[in-house]
């Protein structure tokens, strides 16, 4: 046989390899059907394609066809901002807390199925001065009677605001409260959560964790950033919360939760920390509406209590917004945030003790990629002298990013 020849043969055997095997993105269908009909016109007859149990589906899509696809997305939000008050009042990571113009963040997001067993998610956040890991956690897929466990770094499920990511905000920066009571990040640390959806006639979650209660941008209220070391699970953080939602009319859902966070501070040995909370989001959207028009009603409350030498110091903190598509690409939106009792002022010497805060939004979206939201703020303190702020936020998406949660 003459070199050329053999090559030929070689080439041929190696593309009529590739056809007999499976492709990824057919299912065992699709594949019995195309080998039928390509064998139709040799009369061979078709032997039945054994099913690897691996490969089917199990709860969380076809894993076969769509483990190797990553769902992979660039959010990127800037913001230009002036502010004639203390700039310190800006407590969050991703808030423009400079007059001038700011990086909020870049943030990866990337998820896809391991294997019929677990999910993968991670959220990284590129910043002007490195990278940070955001989120990164591993859940099962298929485990019985509604559980489900998370295992890795991940926000808590503490409250409303809190598990999600700025592109999911209403408004350009985080809340008062957030900031004081969890930290600039938010409630957020490695550990693992338990959470089980009960088999009741309406939507009810219960959520359990225990992460690491150090960290000054994500425990502040706890250890903050005090490295002390972890002797047994009462120097862990604990949070538990029961979110439920209502279905009250094809326009109109309501969605209730109540948490609570128990942690060791470093006031003192065996000294804790603790905060309650509880949350309403309320939305009215007609289902008929080709403007996709709705409004929403959205608010959180929140106690910390602090054991330390010899007192219980007690404080609050929480705000109410109100959000309204108006139009098909025209948002806005109305917050007003308090904060007051004693801790602020043991915990935040430099805070200054403001009461209240107005902010009102107005945003653009040209498509579902990108947005555009001036925003306004008022902020007075206990000692009725009052600030000013303007942020203008320009925010666009590139890549796969799945829906939201409700």
């Amino acid at each position: 046989m003459k070199f050329v020849d053999l090559l030929l043969f070689v080439s041929f055997f190696i593309h009529l390899s590739a056809f007999a095997q499976k492709p990824s993105n057919l299912s065992d269908e699709e594949y019995q059907a195309l080998f039928e009909t390509s064998s139709s016109n040799t009369k061979t007859p078709v032997n039945p394609i054994p099913v690897n149990p691996i490969t089917l589906n199990q709860g969380n899509g076809n894993v076969a066809n769509n483990r190797n696809f990553i769902d992979t997305s660039l959010i990127l939000d800037v913001a230009g901002a002036y502010f004639d008050h203390d700039q310190n009042t800006h407590l969050g990571a991703h808030d423009p807390g400079n007059s001038g113009f700011n990086l909020q963040q870049l943030e990866m997001h990337m998820k896809s199925n391991v294997d019929p067993y677990f999910s993968m998610q991670a959220n990284l956040v590129f910043s002007q001065f490195g990278v940070e890991i955001e989120e990164a956690y591993a859940n099962t897929t298929s485990l019985p009677y509604g559980l489900k466990i998370k295992g890795g770094q991940f926000l808590t499920a503490f409250g409303r605001l809190n598990p999600t990511h700025p592109h999911q905000w209403s408004f350009v920066d985080q809340p008062w409260v957030n900031g004081l009571f969890f930290g600039g990040e938010g409630s957020r640390g490695l550990g693992s959560e338990l959470s089980i959806l009960m088999p009741l006639p309406w939507y009810v979650e219960i959520v359990s964790s225990l992460s690491e209660a150090k960290n000054a941008c994500c425990a502040r209220s706890f250890l903050g950033s005090n490295n002390l070391p972890v002797r047994n699970a009462g120097d862990l953080l604990s949070t538990s919360a029961i979110k439920q939602f209502f279905d009250l009319h094809s326009d109109l859902g309501l969605s209730l939760g109540l948490s609570y966070q128990v942690g060791p501070n470093a006031t003192g040995q065996y000294n804790k920390s603790e905060i309650f909370g509880g949350d309403l989001y309320l939305r009215y959207r007609p289902v008929q509406s080709v403007e996709r028009r709705s409004l929403s009603l959205q608010a959180e409350w929140m106690v910390r209590r602090q054991q330390r030498p010899n007192v219980v110091i007690e404080d609050f903190g929480g705000y109410i917004a109100l959000i309204a598509q108006v139009f098909l690409r025209w948002e806005s939106a109305f917050r007003y945030e308090k904060i007051g009792g004693k801790a602020d002022v043991l915990l935040d010497p430099s805070w200054g003790r403001p009461e209240q805060r107005f902010s009102f939004q107005i945003t653009f979206y040209p498509t579902h990629f990108s947005r555009l939201r001036l925003q306004l703020q008022r902020m007075e303190t206990s000692q009725m002298e009052q600030g000013y702020g303007v942020m203008l936020n320009l925010e666009t998406m590139i890549g796969s990013h799945g829906a939201h949660q409700y």
